[in-house]
């Protein structure tokens, strides 16, 4: 069920393009800012205010890749974009919630967090967090070190200074096997306009310094309906696909036909009552689903995150994240955010990544939705069971119920005296006993020695140089 017609995004999209060609974003970087002049933006006497004439709008659109490659160590590949395709990540936070205990997330917790995801079947790739062990200026790098060191999936660090990507680049190069990044982008980049309309010095220092690699790059608007945007979705919307289209522009612009993701769905809606940004209720996933599909009008990949704005795992942030899960699965949203999210954002739950997992199968299989062909529909089978009232003995059972029913273990059909006998435990306690499995297997390494000591000396490489002390 679309939630704008082909008329909606294109007055969406005309309103937006008015936007940026009257008014314009703030860029604070001048190396970015004369490449945007050289590039024929209207660019004003301040040294900071471009306006972008709707033809090197649509110029740089057209330069973007509709699908992009997203690489894991394993030698997997997944190929997500304007043609199809969802991959779950996990999510950045602040904190880390398990048995209603709230810490901050160190590298430790971080190793943990990182094992518990490499552990589950549904999740793609793994997202840095910031780490409280660690100054700021480290915490990318230093995030990007442990991930590597848990977990051979896709990784996304998140940035926090503008040196981050430099040391991060250099370190997956060391652990790439040889292979060019642009051919296995086994790591990918981003960052966050600052609403309304400001790109500041760090995400275009993200963008600049992680030029000339082929690897995709997250565009993220991020508007708050009510607060820093229109409270109305329909403006909320046009705010945010004039600030993500100023982020492709200078992403083609520093690299044409870099890989470029069109990420709608971090916006959030202002609750009046509590002056909080929601996250987890039915227009925070009508966003990322109108959101992936102007993303689908440009021809380009999308993003959304998925959360809850409950502060622990029960069953509210449950029911929130399989509300909103099912209209990012169904809107055809490429890239989700954000499995264990909690409390707008800010924490993760182990147990709600496991929770999300099995959630995420179910999503992913009302996505393939019912095939409908001679096979399925199975009428030599429909005679022969009619005939005998037995289907389960059937070979067309057996070839088949694997890809109809989901098996899964926590949300699997269970007897009541099984349960019981189980120890009667719900959802949340049979997440935490599966999280404990998890992390009870031996850790088997995710690095070769060699790339294990040379992610090391980079690190150390870099925090010296940033002045880090390293007398920890």
């Amino acid at each position: 069920m679309p939630f704008l017609t082909p008329d909606a995004i294109a007055q969406i999209h005309d309103a937006s393009l008015h936007l940026l060609e009257t008014v314009g974003v703030k860029v604070d970087h001048p190396t970015v800012f004369a490449k945007l002049r050289g590039a024929a933006a209207d660019c004003d006497a301040d040294g900071v205010t471009v306006r972008f004439p709707r033809d090197l709008v649509a110029q740089s659109v057209a330069r973007a890749p509709r699908n992009i490659k997203l690489a894991d160590r394993r030698g997997g590949c997944a190929l997500v974009g304007a043609d199809g395709g969802t991959v779950f990540w996990g999510g950045n936070a602040l904190y880390l919630e398990r048995h209603r205990q709230h810490v901050e997330i160190t590298s430790a917790e971080l190793a943990r967090i990182s094992r518990v995801m490499d552990a589950l079947d549904h999740v793609h790739g793994i997202v840095g967090t910031s780490v409280a062990d660690y100054p700021p200026v480290a915490r990318d790098f230093v995030s990007f070190r442990v991930m590597a060191e848990n977990s051979t999936k896709h990784l996304r660090p998140c940035i926090f200074s503008g040196d981050g990507p430099t040391a991060i680049i250099e370190m997956a190069e060391a652990i790439s096997d040889g292979a060019p990044l642009s051919e296995r982008p086994i790591v990918s980049f981003g960052y966050s306009i600052v609403s309304p309309c400001h790109w500041p010095r760090t995400a275009l220092d993200v963008y600049l310094n992680t030029t000339g690699y082929g690897l995709p790059a997250t565009v993220n608007a991020e508007p708050l309906g009510g607060g820093t945007a229109p409270v109305t979705l329909a403006g909320l919307l046009t705010q945010a696909n004039a600030e993500a289209l100023s982020g492709v522009v200078i992403l083609q612009v520093l690299e044409p036909g870099r890989p470029s993701v069109f990420n709608l769905g971090f916006a959030h809606m202002l609750d009046m009552k509590v002056a909080l940004a929601t996250s987890g209720n039915v227009q925070d996933g009508m966003i990322a689903a109108a959101g992936a599909e102007i993303a689908r009008y440009h021809g380009l990949p999308s993003a959304s995150w998925l959360s809850s704005d409950n502060p622990i795992c029960d069953a509210q942030s449950t029911l929130q994240r399989a509300l909103t899960g099912v209209l990012h699965a169904l809107g055809g949203v490429n890239i989700v955010w954000g499995l264990g999210q909690l409390e707008t954002e800010k924490t993760l739950s182990l147990e709600q990544m496991v929770i999300d997992d099995e959630m995420i199968g179910q999503l992913l299989r009302a996505q393939r939705g019912i095939q409908v062909n001679e096979e399925t529909i199975a009428l030599d089978t429909l005679k022969q069971g009619l005939k005998t009232g037995d289907f389960l003995s059937l070979d067309h059972t057996l070839d088949h119920f694997r890809e109809e029913v989901l098996p899964g273990d926590l949300l699997a059909p269970q007897r009541r005296d099984a349960w019981a006998a189980a120890g009667a435990l719900d959802l949340v306690e049979r997440a935490s006993q599966r999280v404990d499995e998890i992390l009870a297997i031996p850790q088997e390494p995710t690095l070769t020695p060699d790339q294990r000591v040379k992610l090391r000396e980079i690190e150390g490489k870099w925090l010296k140089r940033l002045g880090v002390d390293t007398s920890r």
